[in-house]
């Protein structure tokens, strides 16, 4: 017995020697795979975490996934919020580093080493101007090619340029569409389309001196003509994105929003009724928008995105 204990010491002894002088590439595959290079690495953010103490870390968009390193850390969206992360550590003093990783919204993705610290210096931190480092040739740093589900082959952020190049180009594209009573007029100024998506260019005009409070916006398919006794068809369109969807317009003032809906066709005897619905008030808006409307939607391709 003490001859067989001797023999596995020594190889044990001659393993962890051999592991000392030979370190691990990470290659357990004799060379058939190809090594990941650092150019491929995406560089995560330094966090310190507390016990007694929160730190919440402000994402530039609405937070879809998470995901933490150990049961050393505790992590949740903060209440009434969507893009705000609240983090802490489990128990006091961990020795061991832990990681998180952050995927929001408009496709962006965030990684962390945590480390536990009795008082960490940032307890407040803003991720926005953090996205890009300024390297064109450090592209996983920006690690904005997450697809979402809803917006099919398109890239958030490409949806979320998009809006963004059509609010502030404010072409009227169309001149027919829109509904005016009590002093407020709600128009379609275009209907653009790209990569199997529609965006609508809308614009609220409040002339009244009395404050608009927007309650909801719906997009639905109804039938033109309904007989008696005969129950409504509708089918409601879910917006997938939104930019500048304001919610309160000042007397005397104008807003702007564009929304981003999946591509969907209208049967001729159908058409889109776009409503907008004042909270606690009497002055909502509806117009029509038919298919020939909607076939006519602007290419995108023809826009400046920049």
């Amino acid at each position: 017995m003490k001859k067989i204990f001797l023999m596995f010491a020594f190889v044990a002894t001659v393993f962890v020697a051999n592991a000392q002088e030979n370190p691990s590439t990470g290659d357990y595959f004799d060379g058939l795979t190809r090594p990941l290079t650092f150019n491929r690495m995406i560089p995560p953010h330094a966090l310190e975490v507390t016990f007694s103490k929160t730190v919440h870390i402000i994402f530039p968009s609405a937070i879809r996934y998470v995901d933490l390193g150990s049961a050393d850390l505790l992590a949740a969206k903060a209440d009434g919020t969507e893009n705000v992360l609240r983090v802490k550590a489990a128990l006091r003093d961990f020795s061991r580093e832990s990681n998180l990783a952050v995927i929001t919204e408009d496709g962006a993705y965030y990684t962390f080493n945590v480390k536990y610290a009795d008082e960490p210096v940032k307890l407040s931190i803003e991720m926005t101007d953090f996205i890009h480092d300024g390297e064109v040739v450090n592209r996983p740093n920006n690690a904005l090619d997450i697809y979402m589900h809803e917006l099919g082959q398109e890239s958030p952020l490409l949806v979320k340029l998009i809006m963004q190049s059509i609010y502030k180009n404010n072409d009227r594209e169309i001149k027919h569409i829109g509904s005016k009573r009590f002093g407020i007029q709600y128009l379609l100024k275009g209907i653009y389309s790209h990569n199997g998506l529609l965006y609508f260019h809308l614009q609220l005009k409040n002339s009244s001196n009395v404050p608009f409070d927007v309650d909801y916006i719906t997009f639905k398919i109804v039938d033109k003509k309904v007989a008696k006794r005969t129950a409504i068809q509708e089918q409601v369109i879910w917006p997938l994105r939104a930019h500048n969807n304001v919610t309160l317009i000042g007397g005397k003032k104008s807003e702007r929003a564009v929304f981003t809906l999946q591509k969907f066709t209208i049967p001729d005897d159908k058409h889109l009724i776009i409503e907008l619905h004042e909270k606690e008030g009497g002055r909502h808006q509806t117009f029509m928008v038919e298919n020939a409307d909607l076939v006519r939607a602007k290419v995108i391709n023809e826009l400046k995105t920049k």
